[in-house]
C-alpha cells in the first residue's frame, strides 16, 4: 500500500527518481528489534537470581562450609567485583557517565549486593559491631553514596537512600511506611520528615549546581512520598488539636512548591502525586467537616463531592496533560 503511494506520486512527477530509489532501498532493509532492556532486565535477574542462590547455598550448608569460608568466598566477589570497576572505569564527571559496556553496571551492583551480605554477616555472626547499630548501618550508607556516585549509578544511588533511612530508623518505602511505622509517635513523624526534606533538598541541590542532576528524580521521588506521608499522619495524629491545621498548611505549602517545580520540568508523573495527596488532604478536611456539623442531609452531599470530585480529578488531569504536550 505504502510503495504503490510512492509510486503514484513518482508518476505525478512529485518526487524524483533518487528519491523513490532511496525510499525503495530503505523500505526493503530488514527493520532491527531492539532488545535493550529485555537484556538489561536479564542482567538485572541473573544479578537477583545469583545472590539469590549464594543465600540459599550458605543457609542450607552453613554447618559444613564454615563461616570463614563463606566470609571469603562473599569477600571474593565483593573484591571481585568492585576491581573489575575500578579497571573498566570512566573518569570522573558532575555530568551523567554512560556505563563503559552493558554488563558494568550488574557487575558494581553485585559487589554492592555483596558488600552489604558481607558486612551483615559480619555483625549476625561475630557481632562486629557490637551494639553500635547506628555505625553498621552509617558505615555501608557512606559506601553506598560514593559508589552512586564514583560509577554514576542510580540503582545504587536508590540503595544508599534505604540505607540512609535506615540509619535514620526509619522504612523509605511507602508501603512499608504505611503497614510499619509507629505514627503515635510524634518523634518518628518529625523523622519522616527531615528525611524527607533532606531528600527534597538534595534533589534541589543537584539541579542547581549542576552536580549528577540526573540524580534529581530518584531524591525527589523517595522525598515527595515520604514528606506527604509525614504530614498527613501528623495530620490525623493530632487531629484533636490546633497542631492538625499546622500540617494541613505543610500540605498545601509543599503542594504548591512540587507542583511549580513539576510543571517548570514538564513532570506529569509528579503532578499526579502532588494532586493525589492533596485530594487525600482535602477530602479529610471535607469529611470532617460534614460530621462535625452533624447534618444527615450533608451525607449525600459528601457522597456527591467523592463522585463529583473524582470526576474532576479525572478531567484535570487530562487538562493538565493536554497544556504539559503542548507546551
Amino acid at each position: 500500500m505504502t510503495d504503490e503511494l510512492y509510486q503514484n506520486l513518482h508518476v505525478e512527477c512529485l518526487i524524483s527518481d533518487a528519491s523513490l530509489a532511496r525510499i525503495q532501498a530503505k523500505a526493503n532493509k530488514p527493520r532491527l528489534f531492539s532488545v535493550h532492556w529485555e537484556v538489561k532486565t536479564l542482567l538485572y535477574i541473573g544479578i537477583l537470581a545469583l545472590t539469590g542462590g549464594l543465600g540459599l547455598l550458605v543457609y542450607e550448608h552453613i554447618d559444613t562450609i564454615g563461616h570463614q569460608a563463606i566470609l571469603l568466598f562473599i569477600a571474593l566477589i565483593c573484591v571481585g567485583s568492585f576491581a573489575y570497576g575500578y579497571k573498566k572505569r570512566k573518569p570522573f564527571s558532575a555530568e551523567l557517565v554512560k556505563a563503559p559496556n552493558p554488563a558494568f553496571d550488574y557487575v558494581i551492583l553485585l559487589g554492592s549486593i555483596s558488600m552489604l551480605t558481607f558486612l551483615g554477616y559480619l555483625q549476625y555472626q561475630y557481632n562486629f559491631f557490637g551494639t553500635n547499630y547506628g555505625l553498621a548501618t552509617f558505615i555501608p550508607m557512606l559506601a553506598l553514596f560514593f559508589i552512586a556516585y564514583r560509577f554514576d549509578h542510580l540503582g545504587i544511588l536508590s540503595m544508599a537512600i534505604a540505607n540512609l533511612a535506615l540509619w535514620m530508623g526509619v522504612s523509605v518505602t511507602p508501603k512499608k511506611l504505611l503497614l510499619n511505622a509507629d505514627f503515635d509517635n510524634l518523634t518518628i513523624i518529625y523523622t519522616y520528615l527531615v528525611l524527607g526534606c533532606s531528600l527534597l533538598a538534595l534533589s534541589i541541590a543537584t539541579q542547581r549546581y549542576n552536580f549528577k542532576k540526573h540524580f534529581k528524580f530518584s531524591y525527589q521521588h523517595y522525598g515527595i512520598h515520604v514528606c506527604y506521608v509525614a504530614l498527613l499522619a501528623g495530620y490525623f495524629h493530632n487531629y484533636d488539636s490546633w497542631l492538625a491545621f499546622a500540617f494541613v498548611l505543610g500540605v498545601g505549602v509543599l503542594s504548591v512548591i512540587m507542583y511549580l517545580d513539576a510543571f517548570r520540568h514538564r513532570s506529569f508523573y509528579f503532578i499526579l502525586i502532588v494532586l493525589l495527596y492533596s485530594y487525600v488532604m482535602i477530602s479529610s478536611l471535607m469529611v470532617r467537616l460534614t460530621f462535625s456539623v452533624g447534618d444527615g442531609a450533608l451525607i449525600f452531599f459528601l457522597l456527591m463531592y467523592f463522585v463529583g470530585s473524582a470526576i474532576g480529578f479525572i478531567f484535570l488531569l487530562m487538562d493538565i496533560n493536554k497544556k504539559l504536550k503542548a507546551e
